[in-house]
């Protein structure tokens, strides 16, 4: 089905050929005479597209631009100039404007940015078509994705949610693992309780036992007053132990005691204390493995390995990176005041990187690229990795070929001085004459011999 364009100028003229270009083009084009017009249209109809003069007599451009984005905030705007300052267009995409172009223009250039601006819209759409049908009825918080594997996750997650099983969520770190274990509680019969996290490579053996636990007055220099523990506070909710690998085996034999008895004592009380909590756990290690080598207690483990996820790196569901790209940018435009979009490439060039950090790694730089960029249009050197413009762009030297060439010179000039002699040489240098020959060899210094 072709997508809509609503195109309004009060110069019939321009009005007729612009929608005569876009016909041409494959769009379905509806046309207005008046900002009025053009937000009574808007208003009945659903459309991809709406461009707009930003001159129009009594209802701007501007005006008919609020109108739009209060009636369907997903619908793009582009706005059109004929004055030399561009200082009313910036405004417009202040106010979420997509894009703006500066008549007069080439059919050419106008397509190119109604693509853009349609793509933009086509990817938010399918975002606003996950929200819809998954944070609504299921408040999958944050979790952006339409790969299979994704798909298979919150299938799980829907599976699994109802039941109290115990969870073991896996992946690298920055595949979002605490966001899944959300959506786990969120979707059981405890949304209505508390979800409290720990991360245990965060807190020391000692203070992660008080914590957990809580502790007696008493029980240790600066224990002023009995505390509750956290799992106490998580009493008919969820608990969630983030990096759980990182425990020792003396915690993790009181923990396996606590799944099954579901009885805390604090430190310093020999009295039982009777908690009814769910287990989330999630870790970046493979546990199989840390089992093997008696670094995690093999029970501890089957009781935890109940019901399994497993986060799949970004690497492997490429298809979502756009998606989030384009959700991370429309957070960190809102949260930095900026209108920027992606140039042209940039998603493929997105798509073509590791991203070893994962979302985590993709969410950072967006951000980068929205704060830094030198102008609204992020482009392909916003979104490179720095160590790859380093390696790759023409003229740039790595901080260790400066220090190479700075001890090949400095090693040249001593032997000069001291006619050859490495014995001197070394002395001078204020290093070994072994790790002089090294150098001379690793550096490959013309020694003059």
């Amino acid at each position: 089905m072709p997508e809509r364009i609503l195109v309004v100028d009060d110069q019939r003229n321009m009005r007729t050929t612009l929608a005569l270009m876009l016909r041409s083009a494959g769009y379905e084009v509806e046309e207005a005479s008046s900002g009025a017009q053009g937000a009574d249209r808007a208003c009945r109809g659903e459309f991809e597209l709406v461009l707009t003069d930003l001159r129009m007599g009594a209802e701007s451009g501007v005006d008919l631009l609020r109108a739009v984005k209060q009636g369907d905030s997903l619908t793009e705007v582009i706005v059109m100039t004929a004055y030399g300052t561009v200082e009313s267009a910036v405004e417009a995409m202040r106010l979420g404007a997509h894009d703006y172009i500066q008549k007069p223009f080439t059919e050419a250039e106008l397509l190119v940015k109604v693509e853009r601006a349609l793509t933009k819209r086509r990817l938010s759409g399918q975002v606003q078509l996950f929200a819809n049908d998954f944070k609504e009825r299921f408040k999958f918080e944050n979790i952006i994705g339409r790969s299979e594997a994704i798909r298979a996750v919150l299938g799980r997650v829907l599976r699994v949610a109802p039941t109290d099983a115990t969870v073991l969520i896996t992946g690298e770190s920055g595949t979002g693992k605490e966001l899944v274990a959300r959506a786990v509680h969120a979707n059981s019969k405890r949304s209505d309780k508390a979800f409290v996290p720990i991360n245990c490579a965060a807190i020391s053996e000692t203070l992660l036992e008080s914590e957990l636990f809580g502790h007696a007055r008493g029980a240790f220099t600066g224990a002023v007053a009995t505390r509750k523990g956290l799992f106490e506070e998580a009493h008919g909710g969820t608990f969630f132990f983030d990096e759980i690998a990182e425990t020792s085996v003396q915690f993790q034999a009181k923990l396996l005691r606590l799944i099954e008895s579901h009885e805390v004592r604090r430190v310093g009380e020999n009295t039982p204390i009777q908690v009814d909590v769910r287990i989330v756990a999630a870790t970046n290690q493979d546990l199989r493995s840390a089992v093997n080598a008696k670094q995690f207690r093999e029970d501890l483990y089957y009781r935890l390995n109940v019901a399994r996820f497993v986060l799949p790196p970004l690497r492997d569901r490429r298809e979502d990176i756009p998606i989030l790209a384009h959700h991370f940018l429309e957070k960190y435009n809102r949260r930095h005041g900026k209108c920027a979009y992606f140039g042209e490439g940039v998603l493929e060039a997105m798509m073509a990187q590791e991203f070893r950090g994962n979302v985590r790694e993709l969410e950072n730089l967006v951000e980068q690229a929205v704060a830094l960029a030198a102008s609204d249009a992020i482009g392909i050197d916003d979104v490179m990795p720095v160590e790859s413009l380093t390696l790759k762009a023409p003229g740039l030297r790595t901080l260790a070929t400066v220090v190479d060439d700075a001890e090949r010179l400095a090693i040249e000039d001593a032997l000069r001085e001291t006619s050859g002699s490495r014995e001197r040489t070394a002395e001078m240098l204020g290093i070994s004459p072994t790790t002089l020959w090294r150098k001379i060899t690793r550096l490959d210094v013309r020694t003059g011999d």
